[in-house]
């Protein structure tokens, strides 16, 4: 998997990014487009993760404060699911956030992917809530 990072929303990356999340967001998962693209877009950083030149990963850091950097918009194509992609786009984020100095990653996880995120050491620190009609908890990996 060959990554890449861009702050440029007119660069490939950023299109090749907002590609898989509206497939996996608002097609699969019915969330509206003014909720998936937010005013945050051109504060945070996206990552790409390109198989064989496809974009196949994706998400979104930010930093919240000092040494904290949220991740948002994680997905994975659906073709794509179940060959560790995901695991190593998240892995990648966190080596990202390392160089960086960072000193935790928090996310809001969907209910459904608990499970992938505490195999990768993240904690569940919130109760849960809905985000456009998902449940999600937030969860934490402190570096």
């Amino acid at each position: 998997m060959n990554y890449h990072w861009t702050e440029d929303l007119q660069s490939k990356t950023y299109q090749d990014s907002l590609k898989i999340r509206k497939i996996v967001f608002m097609e699969e998962q019915h969330v509206p487009l003014e909720l998936e693209i937010d005013e945050l877009e051109d504060q945070t950083i996206h990552v790409v993760g390109y198989l064989k030149d496809e974009p196949v990963t994706t998400a979104r850091i930010y930093e919240t404060s000092s040494d904290i950097y949220k991740v948002q918009r994680v997905a994975v194509l659906k073709e794509q699911r179940g060959k560790q992609y995901g695991a190593d786009l998240m892995k990648e984020i966190k080596r990202f956030v390392l160089e960086r100095h960072g000193k935790s990653l928090v996310l809001d996880a969907q209910d459904h992917a608990l499970h992938f995120y505490e195999k990768l050491g993240y904690t569940i620190t919130s109760e849960g809530f809905m985000d456009a009609g998902i449940p999600h908890h937030t969860m934490t990996l402190e570096l």
